[in-house]
């Protein structure tokens, strides 16, 4: 979980956030973090649905090749991988998201020749988020998504249909507004976090080009997107101070908003609470120029090439997330509400055949897009988050705002590409 509790896969999302906040604390356990002579230390952060722990020691206790150390990172593990690249053998393998910089500095080994036998069998988005410059630089793991979950016997008391625009999306929440129901929660920042790609998407844009070289929202239309946002945040429509963030589905089940913008993972609790009057839906399009869109992050396995025991590392990886595919699937599907990264796991995953759940799988077919991606820096995802924060919440002109974040970016991809 995010609030309050160890992060979690859905930490992608957030714009404010692509490397979340926090302290970090020792690994939990008797663990010291630096494994046994000649073993392999793989590296986790802590999950919080609960059983992931077990799982993964149980997977690494199966390998007979190399004794393999799991070690779990509550608090701010994307700090500690970047810090433990820079200077450390280990870990020796260790899941993260793939960053530019990592590739530029040859601190990561690339895995073409670990994936090339199943390349095509994994989701295009998830692999797009391992790879920089036409190297596979991490194995996806598993796939969140965020979709609009919406309440189907209030939309009929309003008599609001599923919204399939972003303006229709206004008026919706405009309407569902009433005896203390809100009608949008997109976190108590407003949607700031994690609404920015996918105003993007719905205009047809991009966080960067399809090559990672270029903006991909040097265009009017990315400041048009921007201010929809503000005019949810100008109005009464949107729940802000709700007791849990976006990531929890507690505002959207304790009735305190009509719809709700998070994770798929959700889906268990709110059908346990609401049986079948829930439905999900993509991010609406902008217009008929637009498309409607849902996020994509992943995580990937990846080898440290400062270790000792690269090809060691690299036969564990292989052995893990591309050999043992019932492994693959229980990862993604049994503590969590989350999709397997590979296709041929997606069909094999009974949970995700029916109801809003098959819906959204086939969201994330028709409709999905990368968050960022490898290319998308630290520096860019500060620019685009304050702009749109100044949009949205202060009445900032969306134009002006939205060409100093662009600048930016412009600069940083200059730095990075030349």
């Amino acid at each position: 979980m995010i609030n309050g509790s160890p992060r979690s896969r859905r930490a992608f999302f957030s714009l404010a956030g692509l490397a979340a906040a926090g302290t970090f604390a020792a690994a939990c356990g008797s663990n010291t973090g630096r494994g046994d002579s000649g073993a392999l230390q793989q590296w986790y952060h802590a999950y919080g649905e609960d059983g992931v722990q077990d799982a993964v020691r149980r997977y690494a206790a199966a390998y007979r090749k190399t004794k393999v150390d799991v070690v779990w990172n509550p608090g701010d593990y994307d700090s500690k991988i970047v810090t433990a690249l820079q200077n450390s053998a280990v870990p020796d393998v260790f899941e993260a998201q793939l960053k530019i910089d990592w590739v530029r500095q040859n601190q990561i080994v690339p895995l073409d020749d670990l994936i090339a036998p199943v390349r095509d069998d994994f989701h295009p988005a998830a692999l797009a988020a391992q790879t920089v410059e036409g190297k596979v630089y991490g194995i996806p793991q598993a796939i969140d998504t965020q979709v609009l979950f919406y309440r189907k016997s209030l939309l009929q008391a309003a008599g609001v249909t599923p919204p399939r625009t972003v303006d229709e999306l206004i008026d919706a929440a405009n309407r569902l507004t009433r005896g203390g129901v809100k009608g949008l929660f997109a976190g108590n920042d407003g949607g700031v976090a994690v609404l920015a790609g996918p105003l993007l998407w719905s205009a047809g844009l991009d966080y960067l080009t399809g090559d990672g070289r270029a903006v991909g929202f040097d265009d009017p239309r990315a400041a048009t997107a921007f201010a929809r946002l503000r005019a949810l945040n100008a109005g009464n429509a949107l729940l802000l101070g709700a007791p849990t963030d976006w990531s929890d589905p507690g505002a959207f089940i304790g009735g305190l908003a009509a719809m709700q913008w998070t994770g798929l993972w959700n889906v268990p609790k709110v059908r346990a609470a609401l049986g079948d009057d829930f439905g999900v839906l993509p991010f609406p399009k902008l217009d008929d120029h637009g498309k409607p869109s849902v996020p994509v992050g992943a995580y990937g396995a990846s080898v440290n090439a400062k270790s000792k025991n690269v090809a060691a590392g690299k036969d564990f990886l292989k052995w893990l997330w591309i050999d043992q595919a019932d492994d693959q699937l229980e990862f993604a599907t049994k503590f969590g509400f989350h999709l397997p990264a590979r296709t041929s796991l997606l069909d094999r995953a009974e949970g995700l055949k029916s109801g809003p759940a098959a819906d959204a799988v086939r969201y994330v077919r028709e409709h999905s897009h990368l968050v960022g991606g490898p290319q998308w820096t630290a520096q860019s995802n500060t620019a685009l988050a304050d702009a749109l924060a100044r949009i949205a919440k202060e009445g900032a002109d969306p134009v002006a705002e939205t060409r100093k974040a662009v600048e930016v970016v412009k600069s940083e991809t200059k730095r990075l590409f030349g």
